[in-house]
C-alpha cells in the first residue's frame, strides 16, 4: 500500500433506493473530529462531483452506515447512520435513513454478526442515532442474505428479495413524542400568510404541509421544484418555523445551518394522475396520497424510507394534514401507497387511538438491498 494513504475496509451497499458505504466502527477513529475528517475524505466531500472520493454526487448516494456489535440488550447489531454533505464539510448524525437501514440486516448476516437462519433471519437493529430498535426480517439462502426475489420497488431496476422492516418502536426518536406539539395540526406564519402543518416524529421527524397552500399541484418533479427559488425558500422557511416551534432551533432562520437533515419537509396532496420524472405514468387509483420530500435543501428523487414511516404514521392520526387528504377507503386500510416522484412506496400501518393519543401498533415498510462491493478504500493521510 502507498505509504501516504490509509486503507479502510468497507462495502458499498444499495439499500432500497439509496446507496451507502458500510463500515465497521472499529475501522474508524474514535476521536469524533478525526472520524469526520476521514469520512469526508472517503466521500470526496465537500465537492459537488465528489470526484476524489466514493460519493455519488447525489444526496441518495452520499450516505454512511457504521456497523458494530450491539451495545443494546434487546438488539443484535448497532447501526449509526450518517448523511454526508456534498457541499459543506460536515456529516449529519442526528437522524436515520430507512432505505439504508434495509441493508443493515443483510450486511450483518453476510459478515457473521448475526447467525443466519433459513428461510428468514430476524435482525434486531439498534438505531444508535435515535436510541430505538428496528426489526428486520431478511430472506436467507445457503447461509447468506438472499439477493434474488420477485419484489419490485420503484426507483430500482429489476426485482429482489423482500426485506420487511418493523418501525413501530421508532417513535419520538428526536423529541420523545409522536406529536411534538401535542397537536395533529398546527399553523405557522411566514411573510404574512398562514400554513397548516403536521409535525410527526416517527421514523424520522417530518413536517407535512398541503401542496396547494404552497401554490403547487404536488405532482411536480424534483427538478421543477428545485428550479423555483421562491418556492424552495418558502419550504425551508416553513420547515424552519416548525423547528423553532418544537425547540430544535432558537431562531427559525438558523434551521438550515443547525439541523439541515431533519426534520424532513413533505408536501402532500390527494391521489391524482401524474407523470413521474422517470417517464412512468402513475394513476390516482394506485396511490393513497401523493407526496414530495425535501431534506438538506434538495428534493428527494424517490422517497425516504424513514419518511415513509412518518407519512404512514401521520396517515393514522385523525386531523393531520396527511389524514385529511385520504379518502374513506384509505383511512380504513392498513396498507397504503405513497405516490412519489419516481413511482410509489408501500407502508403498512396499524394504530389505535387511546386517551387522546395514538399508539402505533405496526409500521412496516418493505425494501430490497444488496452488497455491491467489498474491499478497501484509500484515504490520503494528508487529508486528516
Amino acid at each position: 500500500m502507498n505509504s501516504q494513504s490509509i486503507s479502510i475496509k468497507c462495502s458499498i451497499v444499495r439499500g432500497g433506493t439509496s446507496k451507502a458505504l458500510f463500515i465497521m466502527e472499529n475501522e474508524l477513529p474514535k476521536d469524533p473530529v478525526l472520524r469526520e475528517k476521514m469520512i469526508l475524505a472517503l466521500y470526496g466531500s465537500p465537492d459537488i462531483r465528489q470526484i476524489d472520493g466514493l460519493g455519488g454526487a447525489d444526496l441518495l448516494t452520499s450516505k454512511l452506515a457504521i456497523i458494530g456489535p450491539s451495545t443494546h440488550p434487546n438488539a443484535d447489531v448497532d447501526y449509526t447512520f450518517g448523511q454526508v454533505s456534498i457541499t459543506e464539510p460536515f456529516v449529519e448524525f442526528n437522524s436515520n435513513c430507512g432505505n439504508i437501514s434495509s441493508g443493515v440486516g443483510p450486511f450483518a448476516i453476510d459478515n457473521g454478526l448475526v447467525e443466519a437462519v433459513e428461510p428468514i433471519t430476524t435482525v434486531r437493529i439498534h438505531l444508535k442515532n435515535l436510541g430505538k430498535i428496528m426489526v428486520a426480517k431478511v430472506p436467507v439462502i445457503e447461509g447468506k442474505a438472499s439477493v434474488d426475489g420477485d419484489f419490485e420497488i420503484d426507483g430500482v431496476p429489476g426485482t429482489g428479495a423482500r426485506i420487511s422492516m418493523d418501525w413501530s418502536d421508532v417513535i419520538g426518536g428526536t423529541t420523545g413524542k409522536l406529536l411534538p406539539t401535542g397537536n395533529a395540526k398546527d399553523v405557522v406564519q411566514y411573510d404574512g400568510k398562514e400554513y397548516h402543518v403536521s409535525i410527526v416524529d416517527a421514523g424520522t421527524i417530518s413536517v407535512f404541509v398541503p401542496a396547494n397552500e404552497l401554490g403547487i399541484r404536488g405532482t411536480e418533479s424534483p427538478q421543477e421544484i428545485e428550479a423555483d427559488e421562491e418556492l424552495m425558500e418558502l419550504m425551508e422557511a416553513i420547515r424552519g418555523k416548525a423547528c423553532e416551534r418544537i425547540g430544535l432551533v432558537d431562531n427559525w432562520e438558523d434551521a438550515m445551518k443547525e439541523t439541515p437533515y431533519l426534520p424532513f419537509l413533505v408536501t402532500v396532496t390527494e391521489p391524482t394522475d401524474y407523470l413521474c420524472f422517470t417517464g412512468k405514468q402513475m394513476y390516482a387509483k394506485d396511490v393513497d396520497i401523493v407526496a414530495r420530500l425535501s431534506s438538506m435543501g434538495i428534493i428527494n428523487k424517490t422517497f425516504a424510507g424513514s419518511g415513509t414511516v412518518s407519512t404512514g404514521a401521520a396517515a393514522r392520526i385523525v386531523g393531520s394534514v396527511v389524514y385529511d387528504f385520504l379518502n374513506d377507503e384509505s383511512k380504513e386500510r392498513s396498507l397504503l401507497h405513497i405516490g412519489h416522484a419516481a413511482g410509489r412506496i408501500p407502508v403498512e400501518v396499524e394504530a389505535e387511538e387511546k386517551d387522546d393519543s395514538f399508539l402505533m401498533k405496526k409500521i412496516n415498510i418493505y425494501r430490497t438491498a444488496r452488497i455491491l462491493m467489498e474491499g478497501y478504500a484509500n484515504v490520503r493521510k494528508s487529508s486528516l
